[in-house]
């Protein structure tokens, strides 16, 4: 493979031992300490009735917040490209660590704001100031969530306490994962270029770097289980305390979307396995590895000669792709690109999957592991569609910019259906199996796999309220998930019973249940590329005011704005139907 681009980390400091970036953190606590005693000195805590307070003050304690979440925003971001891409980096870790001692303070007067925005006539206040109103929801929301919230003290020893407790551990799964050296052809790899093994062309290579994978993992089964363990009894401790009746329910509001939602979705795939089964069956037969495919084979590719990508081919694809939609996002892509935002090159150290991340302003920063396949350049516009959805986000304020998961989907979907759509148009008979197989293994993971992991998660919860589940329990858990939704789909005996080693989102007390939203933001973005193609030139200008307020409503409120209900099965169907037909066309390419 030609050389791949590593992110430029020069901007907005030189270097981690920039003393810009020291002042800029010492300009935090001095920032920190002036919230935190007007914070103090206008009792911005929790109350057994409600407060009269003057716009002025709600608007300072504000300002605050805003303030102080900007600056941790950046900081934080530019760091964690030093961490992300080098776990090895003592000193990128050691500011990584300087810095969650402040995330902890920026925590703790959250919580107080939340707290005090339950005991705020929020109605009156924004009848009184613009700024208030401009903030409306997210005060609103505020209230709702105060509802849930220990006394003050214990919040903040909760919050402390999760440094040393499941933010220790979550870190413990990303370093150990990240440095996890595989035996494979007679040398040491790192875990993440073992597992791009499963998109190599020959299936022995395939088979031997599953069999590499799943050696290694279980050399880790044991301390990961503890982490995984430690996290979940957490969380279920915290969700008690705060009067949840279940983890799930922290997740739900957490993504603004509600229980009828959810089981709308979820039901309406359920209903569909017996489609991507076909799928799965049906790409068996063309690789003639059986009646089910096997694990390792999940990513193989199928056309007779796979075309081999460059980083270059695929980043000018995108970019000629994305302003075919509109020259805003075809411009903004291609400064991506040249400005250095984006670290491509899978190496040692470096976590595995793909990623973006706000830095400053309208500036994000992605990371993938790229590999020369068409399933990569749809990564590329996947994660370049967060940048668009971040840079659409810039005209807010930083407290209407927090966004769920469930709609920080939105964009990256729409884009990867939009190149894809357009490699499609264009591909000859070999190209378009190719294209119509990576599609076929993307939704495959984001409904059937996703579900899968849903259904592992909700268990491990529910059976972590008795007591702790050693490795192998975990493994059974998960090979009952990948049967219930793969089904005859997949080759049994070729499961993948550590996938809940694999899979960081498992190892956050602030993410549980990081599963279901990538489903809801695939259907979701797949029903308004749909509604684009009805009325392209109606659409655009409507789509980038949708992104810039996915911090302002909630996911239905937000969906109706575009004449989408996502509380019925019927919309979620519709989606689902788009796949049908893609499985019809693969099907009758296969069996020709």
């Amino acid at each position: 493979m030609t050389p791949m681009p590593q992110w430029r980390t020069n901007t907005p400091f030189a270097n981690l031992t920039d003393p810009a970036l020291s002042s800029a953190i010492s300009a935090l606590d001095v920032a920190l300490d002036a919230a935190v005693s007007d914070y103090d000195r206008y009792h911005v805590t929790k109350h057994d009735q409600q407060q009269t307070v003057p716009g002025a003050t709600v608007e300072q304690m504000l300002q605050h917040m805003a303030g102080l979440s900007e600056q941790l925003r950046t900081l934080h971001a530019y760091v964690y490209q030093f961490v992300s891409t080098n776990s090895r980096d003592d000193v990128a870790q050691a500011k990584q660590s300087e810095l969650r001692s402040r995330m902890v303070r920026l925590s703790q007067l959250s919580t107080r704001l939340t707290a005090w925005a339950g005991c705020l006539d929020v109605a009156t206040l924004a009848s009184q100031s613009s700024y208030i109103q401009t903030h409306r929801f997210m005060l609103e929301e505020a209230g709702r969530r105060a509802l849930h919230q220990m006394s003050p003290e214990a919040e903040a020893l909760a919050s402390e306490l999760n440094v040393s407790g499941g933010g220790a551990w979550s870190r413990f799964h990303s370093t150990v994962t990240s440095q996890l050296s595989v035996r494979y052809d007679e040398r040491d790899q790192p875990m993440s270029a073992i597992r791009a093994m499963a998109y190599d062309a020959d299936g022995e290579s395939r088979r031997a770097a599953y069999d590499a994978e799943i050696t290694a993992w279980k050399t880790q089964a044991t301390p990961l289980a503890m982490a995984l363990n430690a996290i979940k009894g957490e969380v279920n401790t915290l969700a008690k305390r705060r009067g949840y009746a279940q983890a799930l329910d922290i997740s739900l509001a957490d993504n603004r979307m509600d229980r009828a939602t959810l089981d709308a979705m979820l039901g309406a795939a359920h209903d569909a396995f017996p489609l991507f089964r076909r799928y799965l069956q049906a790409k068996a037969r063309r690789l003639r590895a059986g009646t089910s495919l096997p694990w390792y084979d999940l990513f193989a590719p199928v056309a007779a000669e796979s075309r081999s990508w460059s980083f270059s081919e695929a980043s000018a694809f995108v970019v000629e792709q994305f302003s075919a939609y509109s020259p805003r996002m075809g411009a903004f892509a291609q400064r991506a690109i040249s400005d250095g935002w984006i670290d491509a090159e899978p190496r040692h150290g470096k976590v595995d999957g793909a990623f973006c991340m706000g830095l400053q302003r309208d500036e994000s920063r992605v990371l993938m592991n790229y590999k020369p396949s068409i399933g990569s350049i749809m990564t590329l516009a996947h994660e370049l569609g967060h940048a668009y959805h971040n840079l659409n986000l810039a005209g807010q304020t930083p407290l209407n910019r927090d966004t769920p998961m469930t709609l920080a989907e939105t964009a990256s979907i729409f884009c990867e259906t939009l190149a894809q759509n357009a490699a499609l148009a264009h591909a000859d008979a070999n190209g378009k199996i190719e294209i119509l197989e990576s599609s076929l293994q993307r939704s495959t993971q984001v409904v059937v796999d996703i579900t899968s992991r849903y259904l592992f998660e909700s268990r491990v919860f529910e059976q972590r309220q008795s007591r702790e589940l050693s490795a192998d329990e975990l493994c059974a858990l998960m090979l009952q998930a990948q049967r219930e939704t793969y089904g005859d789909g997949l080759a049994e005996a070729t499961l993948h019973p550590y996938m809940w080693a694999v899979k960081g989102h498992y190892y956050s007390t602030g993410r549980s249940f990081y599963n279901y939203p990538y489903m809801f933001g695939q259907l979701f973005g797949q029903g308004l590329y749909a509604l684009y193609l009805d009325n392209p030139s109606a659409f655009t200008s409507r789509y980038d005011t949708l992104l810039s307020s996915t911090g302002t409503a909630d996911a239905a409120t937000l969906a109706r704005t575009m004449g989408i209900d996502i509380t019925q099965r019927t919309f979620w169907e519709g989606s689902l139907a788009v796949i049908a037909e893609e499985v019809r066309q693969f099907e009758a390419v296969i069996d020709a």
